[in-house]
């Protein structure tokens, strides 16, 4: 997984953030069995739009679900902690950012979810 920019529309902000494009493998595994300081900000990205809720088993740290429409413009964001058994947005979405809270997100965090 090649490192990438996105930026991400957020009301009138645009936010940038640094993160890898899931493989097809990587979508089932997202965060799952990552150390927190370790882990990297993550982009999902869907063939059409999709309504596809979440899990976070085997994800030991809190970490942003960024859902965004096919121009990046935010639909949600949530707080999700570990073990959350199934978590979906209440809109259709096109791609799912996932993003840690630690230290290294730590502006990125307070811009999205302040």
């Amino acid at each position: 997984m090649a490192k990438e920019k996105l930026v991400i529309n957020y009301g009138k902000k645009k936010i940038l953030v640094e993160l890898e494009r899931c493989s097809f493998l990587g979508k089932g595994i997202g965060l799952m069995f990552s150390k927190r300081e370790k882990a990297k900000n993550l982009l999902f990205e869907f063939r059409g739009s999709s309504q596809m809720g979440i899990h976070s088993y085997f994800v030991f740290f809190d970490f942003l679900a960024v859902w965004l429409d096919y121009e990046n413009n935010v639909v949600q964001i949530d707080r999700v902690k570990p073990w959350v058994s199934y978590l979906r947005p209440s809109k259709k979405y096109a791609k799912l950012v996932e993003i840690p809270i630690n230290k290294k997100n730590k502006v990125l965090v307070s811009k999205l979810f302040g």
